[in-house]
Order: C-alpha cells, then sequence, then structure tokens
C-alpha cells in the first residue's frame, strides 16, 4: 500500500535522494561510521515551531556545502537501483530514474507492483494494493528538492544539521517556510564525493531511508519513461 510516507522518501531527491544525484558508485551504500569528527547542529527542526534554526557552519563546513550543491546542479539525468529501508526494519528493493529538471520514475521489485511517476508538473502514484491512482501537483517542498532545475542548499531550505565523518558527510534539510513538513537528510561519501543514501523524516516522526546500491549518470531515457500510464487503462511499461 502506497503511504505520503513513501512519497516523501522517494521524492526527497528527494531522490533523489532519490532521489536526488550524482555518480553514484555501483557497491551498496556502507553502514554508518563511528561518532564524527566534527558536526554542527541546530535544534530538532521537527520539534520547534517557527522559523527552523540553521546549523552553525564554519568556514570549512560552508566550503563542503558549496561542493555538494555544485555537484547536486552537475547531475542532469541518472538511473540507479535502490533498496529502501523502514524504520521497523521492512525493506523494498527497485529501480529509480531521474531527469532533472521535474521528472522521476520509481518502479519496485516484483511482486510489488506500486510505481510512481513525475512528470514535470504532477506526481503520480499507482498503489496496486488499493488498485488506484493518486495524483498531486508537484510543489517547491522538501519532497521535490532533488528534481529541482538549480539545486540550491540555502534561500527556502535550512540547514539544520551537518556532520562530517572521517570518510562521509551527513547534512539534514527541512523547508524555510514549512519545517514541518519533514526532514531530508542526505549522506555523501567524500574524496571523491558520492551521494550514498538519503532519509526522510516524516511530520508522524517516522524515518524512511533509501540505499543507492548501483547508477548510471547521463542517461538517455525513452520517451515513455516519465509518462503516467494506469494498469487500469493500459500496461504500464518501465
Amino acid at each position: 500500500m502506497l503511504t505520503m510516507t513513501l512519497r516523501s522518501s522517494l521524492l526527497a531527491f528527494g531522490l533523489m535522494l532519490a532521489v536526488s544525484l550524482p555518480a553514484w558508485a555501483a557497491e551498496a551504500s556502507p553502514r554508518m561510521a563511528p561518532p564524527p569528527a566534527s558536526s554542527s547542529v541546530a535544534a530538532p527542526a521537527l520539534a520547534v515551531k517557527g522559523a527552523p534554526a540553521p546549523a552553525k557552519l564554519s568556514a570549512k563546513e560552508q566550503a563542503d556545502v558549496a561542493r555538494i550543491e555544485a555537484y547536486l546542479n552537475e547531475m542532469k539525468s541518472v538511473g540507479a537501483t535502490f533498496m529502501q529501508i523502514s524504520d521497523t526494519g521492512a525493506t523494498r528493493h527497485g529501480a529509480i530514474s531521474i531527469k532533472r529538471p521535474g521528472k522521476m520514475r520509481v518502479m519496485y521489485d516484483a511482486p510489488d507492483k506500486d510505481f510512481i511517476v513525475a512528470d514535470g508538473s504532477y506526481v503520480h502514484m499507482w498503489d496496486d494494493e488499493m488498485g488506484n491512482q493518486t495524483s498531486v501537483p508537484m510543489g517547491e517542498g522538501i519532497a521535490e528538492f532533488i528534481l529541482r532545475e538549480n539545486i540550491k542548499l540555502s534561500g527556502d531550505v535550512v540547514i539544520t544539521r551537518f556532520v562530517r565523518f572521517p570518510a562521509k558527510i551527513e547534512l539534514s534539510l527541512v523547508s524555510a517556510k514549512e519545517p514541518g513538513q519533514g526532514e531530508l537528510t542526505l549522506i555523501f561519501e567524500d574524496s571523491p564525493l558520492k551521494l550514498r543514501q538519503w532519509r526522510v523524516l516524516d511530520p508522524q516522526g517516522r524515518t524512511t531511508g533509501v540505499n543507492l546500491e548501483s547508477a548510471r549518470e547521463g542517461i538517455e531515457f525513452p520517451e515513455n519513461t516519465f509518462v503516467f500510464v494506469s494498469p487500469k487503462l493500459g500496461k504500464n511499461t518501465r
């Protein structure tokens, strides 16, 4: 059954991180490293009312943020496989296709038949268990962050947490206007910079993670990749 938590986790990228969308390495994402060497953390954005408090970044961290921003903007099209993990430990596997700006397709591995298509104007979600389709206009919220034409880690998003591990960087974002709509955390391997994971914390406090397991960049997708076709009307092609 397709939930709004699932929608947020896969649009967090976005996705993206998907999500999200770099020259990901083909191997699975590593587990989290030991305690970080440095971190900048603000008050939890979902736990406070009003404007979110930004993390206080050092000059080095500000340089890292600029590097990450430039890196994300270089990624125009990406195809990857992923593993999605809920906070209960349940997992789902599938494939994600992203073409910035605004387009994404998420297909789950059989026997799961749920899928999501963002066509640049609407996000269409097929819930196979319920046998129905939900379509919502694309917005400028945190869920659509990684699909934007110009990705900026400032302005209408706020960095609330920045953590540097020995070989990894983790940063958390919320909407400046609506911090209660959710929090997106992007996890990068450093040297060279690669996006490995993202996590979404929804307004109900539930966390969903997406581990990027393989990827190809600069793909020319078929014309129908980002066109939603209801299974009720015809065959939906990957």
